[in-house]
């Protein structure tokens, strides 16, 4: 459909707390999801969330085979969440660096729960349910957060460890 703009920190609208969807498989939630497609593989992105393009509505995909952004990083099946909810399958958290479209050019290490379980509408309505682990629970953790106006910022714990990639990982 199209490469939709993504908005970037500072902006009020990637603060607010999304609505949940309620009519599903609709032309409109079809564009959406295909927006976020088409911007998320534009950008280079490993996932996008709704907000993010301006839609306030909680709605995510992810997911990719390679990314450059993130060489190490094991392939993360394509998964379109509506309405996601997470549930955490341990205690134990891992650090890890992040990024974000909507933060270009930044870098910062997080912890995240390392285990999660994660549920949500698929575009037709129907349940889709999965666990993950590290990089994969990582992403689907950073992409839900936007769903609830929250950017990886605001999780950073050492500002010594946050900054920009270009100087972090010189060649990335």
């Amino acid at each position: 459909m199209a490469v939709r703009e993504i908005l970037r920190m500072g902006d009020s609208r990637l603060l607010r707390v999304a609505q949940p969807v309620s009519t599903f498989d609709t032309p409109e939630l079809r564009a959406l999801v295909q927006d976020l497609r088409d911007t998320m593989l534009a950008a280079g992105g490993a996932g996008l969330a709704a907000p993010q393009i301006g839609v306030d509505l909680r709605v995510v995909l992810f997911g990719f085979e390679k990314l450059a952004r993130y060489p190490e990083a094991e392939p993360v099946p394509e998964t379109l969440l509506i309405n996601p909810e997470i549930e955490l399958l341990g205690a134990e958290e891992q650090e890890g660096w992040e990024g974000c479209l909507s933060v270009p050019g930044l870098r910062g290490v997080v912890a995240r729960p390392s285990y999660i379980r994660y549920r949500g509408r698929t575009l037709e309505g129907g349940w889709i349910e999965r666990e993950a682990r590290s990089f994969h629970a990582r992403v689907v953790q950073h992409e839900c957060d936007h769903l609830d106006g929250q950017l990886y910022p605001m999780k950073v714990r050492d500002f010594r460890r946050f900054g920009f990639t270009e100087v972090l990982f010189p060649g990335l």
